[in-house]
């Protein structure tokens, strides 16, 4: 397992689309937490496996209903030993 490090742009922020994240990310027995930036994008931080990368990937860009995702960058964290306790919305 890696972690990965995701930023979502477009209308993301007061769409509930952490909350959408946070949900589907955690039935799929994921770990890492979802935030808000400053510019108006938002964060993802997850331990993932190889096999479901395309799966988050999808994820992100569905988005919440109110939602329009625009760009997703993606990036491995040099910290693969990143531990969480479940996946959880930051403020």
């Amino acid at each position: 397992m890696d972690s990965f490090r995701f930023v979502v742009k477009g209308r993301v922020q007061g769409v509930y689309y952490r909350k959408f994240i946070a949900r589907r990310l955690r039935a799929m027995g994921i770990m890492g937490y979802v935030r808000n930036l400053d510019d108006g994008s938002v964060e993802i931080v997850a331990r993932l496996t190889e096999d479901q990368v395309g799966e988050v990937r999808k994820a992100l860009m569905e988005g919440s209903p109110l939602s329009e995702v625009k760009e997703i960058d993606m990036e491995t964290l040099s910290e693969d030993d990143l531990l969480y306790d479940g996946f959880e919305i930051r403020y």
